[in-house]
């Protein structure tokens, strides 16, 4: 068995950490920071009524429990009166009333489960793809999306944000391509942002319910882990200091 080139592995190294550099980079999109906060627990819940009532109708969060809004300030009550429409109890998970076959022959493929899609995807691409829907007649179902070209999802959220169309100026040999307003929906530009940073901020907080407290934890772990080390010192410095 030979030796490794080293600057085969070089290569190889370089190849893995640039990956998802390329991979964002082949999308051709800019994303729009999302203004999540999990702290906040008004948007958490905003997000959590946003995400049942027009999420929830095809898209399943099959390892997300409707008790888990409780950590969100819910209680049992406000769950089952508000946001509980295919389930009986609220230890069930958040799973969709229709079943796989039937949403494989309604929309051509099965809707993904978004219980982590905000750690799949990340929360900046789920924010400028809920914002990026446009108007599309040579698509199935007559909207297209800037960040996800082709997508097979329709525009659910359209009522409220509008329709778009996408505009595309050319400068010589190069092109510029923008979302314009064609026909307003219920909510202003801003208040349909804000609405979409809501959802975003649940589906994040969903694919991780406990990453506050595992932060939490985590700070108070590595403060007792500074005073234990300052602890230490002082002990070793006492046990030799009298051996040369």
């Amino acid at each position: 068995m030979g030796f490794v080139n080293m600057n085969t592995i070089k290569k190889l190294l370089l190849l893995v950490l640039a990956a998802p550099a390329v991979a964002m980079a082949s999308s051709g999109a800019h994303l729009d920071k999302a203004p999540y906060d999990l702290n906040d627990k008004a948007s958490l819940q905003r997000g959590a009524k946003t995400f049942v009532n027009y999420c929830l109708n095809c898209h399943s969060a099959s390892y997300m429990r409707y008790n888990r809004l409780k950590d969100i300030g819910l209680t049992d009550d406000q769950i089952k009166g508000n946001l509980m429409f295919a389930a009986e109890k609220v230890g069930q998970t958040m799973d969709v009333a229709m079943s796989k076959k039937d949403a494989k022959e309604f929309f051509g493929a099965t809707p993904p489960d978004l219980t982590v899609i905000a750690r799949s995807r990340g929360a900046d691409w789920l924010y400028t793809y809920l914002r990026g829907f446009y108007r599309d007649e040579s698509r199935p179902t007559g909207w297209n999306n800037a960040v996800f070209d082709k997508v097979g999802m329709p525009h659910v959220l359209y009522a409220m944000q509008g329709e778009q169309e996408m505009h595309v100026e050319k400068h010589g040999e190069h092109e510029t391509k923008h979302l314009v307003m064609s026909k307003p929906g219920s909510m202003t530009t801003p208040e349909y942002d804000a609405t979409v940073a809501d959802l975003v901020n649940y589906l994040v907080y969903m694919g991780e319910p406990a990453q506050q407290t595992r932060m939490r934890l985590g700070v108070i772990v590595l403060l007792f882990l500074g005073v234990l080390f300052i602890v230490s010192y002082y002990l070793k410095k006492e046990f030799w200091k009298d051996i040369h």
